[in-house]
């Protein structure tokens, strides 16, 4: 019979329970993950209950407002506060989010807060996020051309601009490629959903001229082909793109070429 040992310190334990304001008309409670790399505890899970009455709608302005008024200890990352940045990306209720457009009403019962998933945790709910972004310079997000450039501009035509919709909008917060499980357990060298989005952006794009050595480049039976199209990367992006959708357009480019 197999048996699984979890990793040192994996277990997450009940935590400290802070206690609530003095008077709560309207009681939300939050269940935080919390993990410092000092002292080399188990992670926790802190409760802290606020009054829904007096915060705003969001996810992140009750942790801001856990931070300000109850632990300033807390720990997470958070930037532009629009949806725009990808900075406050975590586990909430079990999807992956942003903090910042998730409102705190869509939450029955107690809001549990988790870190992405499957990364290294910093500290708290911030993640490691330095192997992913190394996988995003490996496909060289920036338009390539060896035409003489024009002394204004690279135009394009509307149809062709078009094409870039859906793709562009992507602001690498990684819910997506922390959702697959095929990132998961080959993140060495499994590009993920995020990434591979990003790269179809520019193998799309009417300006580029290196389609051929962006699909050498990822041609590989991990790079691209660990995909084995679960949807969760569509299901839990923020910005209701679809990943999936554009890896299965590079497979079909992939197929193309070779007819």
């Amino acid at each position: 019979m197999a048996e699984f040992n979890l990793p040192k310190n994996s277990k997450v334990r009940p935590g400290r329970t802070w206690p609530a304001p003095a008077v709560v008309k309207n009681p939300k409670t939050f269940l935080v993950y919390r993990w410092s790399p000092e002292g080399g505890e188990n992670p926790r899970l802190d409760t802290y209950t606020i009054d829904r009455d007096d915060c705003p709608p969001m996810v992140l302005d009750a942790l801001i407002k856990i931070k300000n008024e109850i632990d300033p200890t807390l720990t997470f990352r958070r930037s532009c506060r629009e949806g725009v940045c990808g900075s406050c990306a975590m586990n909430i209720d079990g999807t992956n989010t942003l903090a910042c457009t998730k409102y705190i009403d869509e939450v029955k019962g107690e809001v549990r807060i988790y870190p992405l998933p499957h990364q290294p945790v910093i500290k708290d709910l911030v993640p490691d996020q330095t192997h992913f972004f190394a996988q995003y310079r490996q496909i060289e997000p920036w338009l390539k051309a060896d035409t003489l450039a024009p002394e204004r501009e690279r135009l394009q035509s509307p149809e062709d601009r078009a094409k870039l919709d859906g793709l562009y909008e992507c602001i690498l917060c990684a819910c997506c490629s922390t959702s697959c499980p095929s990132y998961w357990w080959n993140s060495d060298r499994y590009l993920g959903p995020a990434i591979l989005l990003q790269a179809y952006r520019w193998l799309i794009d009417s300006r580029d001229e290196a389609t051929g050595e962006r699909l050498d480049q990822i041609e590989d039976p991990f790079r691209l082909y660990r995909c084995h199209t679960i949807m969760n990367c569509t299901r839990t992006c923020p910005k209701s793109l679809n990943p999936a959708k554009a890896i299965a357009e590079i497979k079909r480019m992939m197929v193309a070429r070779q007819v």
